[in-house]
């Protein structure tokens, strides 16, 4: 990826940005602070002994959609768990944590929600990377296409959306929270670091502060009392917001930056990334998605 040399520093201030992409930036103000180049490979890797993973193809009314999908290799069914990308798409620790999903028992699904717009992977600029793909994204073709990766997980006979779960990381935590808003099925999200707040575009018309009150499933969300993206007085807010849900748990790691699960990047924090993992599962049981 771009080397960039201050990740602390916003985009805006770092790139000659035009008017689209300063409203692209604005609305991914927590991936900033996080931004490294991706690594060449990732701390953690987990293995598909004992599951089935790969590649897949997801009918999603418009067209098929690629999608990496990790299960047990056992008959099933199994509860369900979409796997919402960062920022940077469906890339290897993505897929891995659908691995570590799977080993617990889950038929992890993340599908690639940018196939529409162009693949991030073939490019290196991260201002490109946001006003040629993720500025163009619409929030409701993503949950349409969530909506029809967990009807494909139901369809296999292998995963049972009786139990279906999301989680999602960045740009994929803050999706986190609109799905647990849109869908009827959904038992439970986890959230890490996704994005509160925002401008209102027409591709992102809402953000999760504003829905809050209207969640359909239960959401824990994870951050870091050092994300230079979402600061303490936007998660504050949030935990009032969630009051009149009581839907919502968030849980703050001290002294913990933005993206302190991404193992492929200096952001990585072990112990606040393996306790949010165990809390993550944790929350999975108690609302049926186990």
């Amino acid at each position: 990826m771009h080397d960039i040399d201050d990740p602390h520093r916003s985009l805006a201030n770092r790139l000659p940005l035009g008017p689209r992409e300063m409203l692209a930036v604005s609305q991914i103000a927590g991936f900033a602070a996080a931004t490294h180049p991706l690594a060449p490979q990732t701390i953690i890797h987990t293995d598909a002994e004992g599951l089935k993973a790969g590649a897949v193809s997801i009918p999603a009314g418009d067209r098929e959609i690629p999608a990496y999908r990790a299960a047990p290799a056992g008959a099933g069914p199994f509860p369900v768990v979409l796997v919402v990308q960062e920022i940077f798409g469906v890339h290897e620790h993505i897929r891995d944590l659908c691995r570590r999903l799977a080993k617990s028992g889950y038929m992890a699904i993340a599908p690639e929600l940018y196939i529409r717009q162009g693949n991030v992977a073939d490019i290196s600029s991260i201002q490109e990377i946001i006003s040629k793909v993720v500025s163009k994204v619409s929030d409701a073709q993503v949950m349409s296409d969530l909506d029809a990766t967990a009807a494909w997980a139901a369809n296999t006979g292998k995963g049972d959306d009786a139990r279906l779960g999301i989680t999602g990381f960045c740009w994929g935590g803050r999706i986190t929270w609109l799905y647990a808003a849109h869908s009827d099925k959904l038992k439970a999200g986890v959230a890490w670091y996704g994005k509160l707040v925002g401008k209102a575009s027409t591709n992102a018309p809402r953000h999760p502060l504003e829905i809050a009150a209207e969640l359909k499933a239960p959401v824990l969300g994870l951050y870091g009392g050092a994300d230079a993206g979402i600061p303490m007085g936007t998660i504050e807010r949030m935990r009032e917001a969630c009051a009149a849900s009581g839907k919502c748990e968030l849980v703050v790691y001290p002294d913990t930056p933005h993206a302190f699960n991404a193992d492929y990047r200096p952001s990585y924090r072990a112990e606040a990334a393996k306790d949010g993992w165990k809390r993550m599962l944790a929350f999975f049981r108690t609302h049926g998605v186990a």
